[in-house]
């Protein structure tokens, strides 16, 4: 009998947890003050980048060419490496 009473209350404390999380986000008050922090995110952004400072491109002919010089640089095969080792 109290096990039953205790499932009882549970259900009835998970239910009464869900109904009143639902009733709080679906109500008009949070829908008013989510829509006045997501404004206000979005002035705070505003001003911060009104007073960004603008940084010079020091970027410009930074790369160097260089031609490609010819080396004479011996090819070698891996089998024949193994062959001349035995």
């Amino acid at each position: 009998m109290i096990k039953e009473i205790k499932y009882l209350v549970f259900i009835i404390l998970i239910s009464l947890f869900l109904f009143f999380t639902i009733r709080y986000y679906f109500s008009d008050e949070h829908k008013k003050k989510s829509y006045r922090s997501l404004n206000n995110i979005d002035t705070k952004i505003s001003n911060y980048v009104k007073k960004l400072p603008i940084l010079k491109s020091d970027t410009q002919n930074i790369i160097e060419y260089v031609e490609e010089t010819k080396s004479n640089k011996k090819k070698y095969n891996f089998w024949k490496l193994l062959e001349s080792n035995e």
